[in-house]
Order: structure tokens, then sequence, then C-alpha cells
């Protein structure tokens, strides 16, 4: 069974950084797809920023040039660097991973989320 285990998140001023981390129990070069979600408080979770095994990479609109996500197949471990951090980006931050297989739905698995706030 994978696990994911996400740390790094913590309290952290307006403009500040953060680096969160999500250590996987085997191999992420099996996972296809690797990915940050975020939820806050009332608000449904979204998609921050995904990373394929062919170094594909996507971010939301909001946090384009403030986030890199990257992926490092020899730790196991999947990043999410955070710099210039604002009040919005406060949430529980979940790591995401998926298979893809031939026929049927990917099998997907998540980690348990880290807080991250900023605010003054």
């Amino acid at each position: 069974q994978v696990q994911l285990v996400e740390s790094g998140g913590g309290l952290v001023q307006p403009g500040e950084s953060l680096r969160l981390s999500c250590a996987a129990s085997g191999s992420i070069s099996s996972f296809d797809y690797m990915a940050w979600y975020r939820q806050a408080p009332g608000k449904q979770r979204e998609l921050v920023a995904s990373i394929t095994n062919a170094g594909n990479i996507n971010y939301r609109d909001s946090v384009k040039g403030r986030f890199t996500i990257s992926r490092d197949n020899a730790k196991n471990t999947l990043y999410l660097q955070m710099n210039s951090l604002k009040p919005e980006d406060t949430a529980v931050y979940y790591c995401n991973a998926k298979i893809f297989r031939v026929e049927g739905p990917p099998l997907g698995y998540w980690g348990q989320g880290t807080q991250v706030t900023a605010s003054s």
C-alpha cells in the first residue's frame, strides 16, 4: 500500500516562503502524475500544481510565478516551493499521486495534508 506523507507546513508572515515535501513509501517513478492540492475552510479542494513523469508542469493562475513544483525520483519525494506567500494561500495542502492504467480509472493516492498559514 502506497503512503504519501507531507511535511513543511507552518505559520509564516505574508511575503515569506515555505517548502512542502511529500515523501512516498515507494518509488515515485511509478507515478504517472503527481500534484499538490489545497483546501481552505469552507471551500472546495483545488488543484495548485501538477507534474507528470514526462516533466509536464501546470500551475493554477493565482500561484504562477510564486510556486514551483518539482520531483526527485531518487529521493521518492515531491516538493512545492512557495514564495511570496499571501493570506489567500492559507489552506491545508495535500499531495496526490496517480498511476494511469490501460483500462479503468487511474489508481489514486492522497497524503494526510499539512497546514499552511500566511498571516500577520
